[in-house]
């Protein structure tokens, strides 16, 4: 089969490659693969950047749309870095009446990101829930 380059991306380093392949390879022939084919693949990177959705799609011979649908509409997978730490913050409605904006404002500011965002350096992700069930 006649592959494409391996895409030129920062985290995916060469030794990566023959792995996300290996991934490819076991999951083409199975119809319907292509969730776990994607957790496969971000076990090992951290995320999937859409150049590893692109090459996981045509190594699989699925359409981008599809590829990029599941990985946007499941929760489990990111296309965005993440921290090794995720913060998250409830967002409920007593948790907001006890003050979490504040606590969220600080946290920001330590941190110098935003919710939904990670820290340039990717130890802390920063999240905001619904209900962790520990109200105030």
């Amino acid at each position: 089969m006649n592959r494409p380059a391996h895409p030129d991306h920062p985290d995916i380093n060469e030794s990566m490659w023959p792995q996300i392949e290996n991934i490819v390879q076991k999951h083409r022939p199975v119809p319907g693969s292509i969730i776990a084919a994607l957790r496969e693949c971000q076990d090992l990177v951290g995320y999937l950047p859409l150049e590893l959705l692109d090459y996981i799609g045509q190594g699989m011979n699925l359409p981008r749309s599809e590829v990029y649908g599941v990985a946007s509409f499941y929760a489990l997978f990111s296309m965005t870095p993440k921290g090794r730490h995720t913060v998250k913050l409830c967002l409920g409605t007593a948790c907001y009446v006890k003050g979490i904006k504040e606590v969220m404002s600080r946290v920001e500011n330590q941190y110098k990101i935003k919710e939904g965002q990670t820290s340039e350096d990717r130890r802390f992700t920063l999240q905001g829930v619904r209900c962790l069930g520990a109200c105030g």
